[in-house]
């Protein structure tokens, strides 16, 4: 369907998998190719490519490190966003991040990057710099596929009810408010959170709590499509390894849980919908190891992205573009 018009210009397209629809692979088919001069000549049809598989993978393309990639983005999608909260900042990139610091043999549960939060990019950029010796996939699922196998009755109370999205900043436990907000005056904090339509409240021991409601499904401003657009995963105690929820639970009890998330009319998500949830991401997803100098880039309205446990040094670089502000 691609192979035709992007051999044209000496490149190459196929499917990862061709029992799944994403990611599309490209690949220079002689050499290298020059990379920035094919996609400024075709834009449109990145784009297009884009909004169909949710997912481009670009591969073989000798992109020597993360300024190169985070050039390389600039060129995609002008205007890299360089404010977010919570992931730590590339070393050396004006709008690039590091991968999450997370503990290396636990997985990364299934998200929309900053479903969460009032502002969220449509287009992200994952760039490998080193590949773990073992495991570190990047697993991503289609949201549109996702909601086509819910049950219908649980896609519409979703729909109709939303999410509520409660974060408590502890300090040791989360990331601090002053870090998230990137100030230590509780004023600008409070300016934000009204401006945002986020309610809050200051707990004891200098302690922050906000509410956010959100989308749990979302349609694609572009495509008009329907998508399972949320992080309902990294937000629900019960995604939490069952040791350390109860050791959370027992310190600051179910009220003061770093992260916790409900249906929006403040109503539980019950443990049996986050398994069916978690089975159902589990059954979409598509993995692939990482090689040295693979970028990727998705439709964060489209898809969802997780990572996998791995071991040896490991290194990901990630960049957002296009921002779009929650009605």
């Amino acid at each position: 369907m691609h192979s035709n018009l992007l051999t044209k210009v000496s490149v190459e397209g196929a499917l990862l998998d061709p029992a799944a629809d994403f990611p599309l692979v490209l690949t220079p088919s002689c050499g290298i190719g020059d990379l920035p001069q094919w996609i400024a000549a075709h834009r449109n049809e990145l784009e297009q490519y884009l909004l169909c598989h949710g997912a481009v993978l670009f591969r073989g393309f000798g992109l020597a490190g993360a300024a190169d990639f985070e050039a390389l983005a600039e060129l995609i999608s002008p205007g890299l966003y360089g404010e977010y909260g919570d992931l730590p900042r590339q070393e050396g990139g004006r709008n690039t991040y590091r991968s999450t610091p997370y503990p290396e043999r636990k997985m990364i549960l299934y998200h929309n990057e900053s479903a969460h939060l009032s502002r969220w990019p449509r287009r992200q950029f994952f760039f490998c710099e080193i590949a773990a010796s073992q495991g570190g996939a990047t697993p991503i699922v289609d949201c549109r596929e996702v909601l086509r196998r819910l049950p219908a009755v649980l896609v519409e109370t979703f729909e109709r009810k939303q999410l509520m999205y409660v974060r408590t900043f502890t300090q040791g436990l989360d990331v601090p408010w002053r870090d998230f907000f990137g100030t230590a005056e509780r004023q600008v904090v409070e300016a934000r959170c009204i401006a945002e339509g986020v309610e809050f409240e200051w707990l004891a021991q200098d302690e922050l709590q906000t509410r956010t409601l959100c989308p749990a499904v979302l349609t694609h401003p572009l495509s008009g499509e329907r998508s399972f657009f949320n992080q309902v995963q990294l937000h629900h105690i019960a995604c939490l390894d069952p040791d350390l929820r109860e050791d959370l639970l027992d310190l600051v009890g179910p009220q003061r849980m770093p992260r916790q998330v409900y249906f929006g009319d403040g109503s539980p998500i019950d443990d049996a919908t986050m398994a069916l949830i978690g089975a159902v991401y589990e059954a979409c997803a598509v993995r692939f190891a990482w090689q040295a100098g693979d970028l990727l880039m998705l439709d964060n309205m489209l898809v969802a992205h997780a990572r996998d446990p791995y071991q040896g040094p490991r290194k990901i670089v990630v960049a957002m573009s296009e921002m779009f502000d929650r009605p």
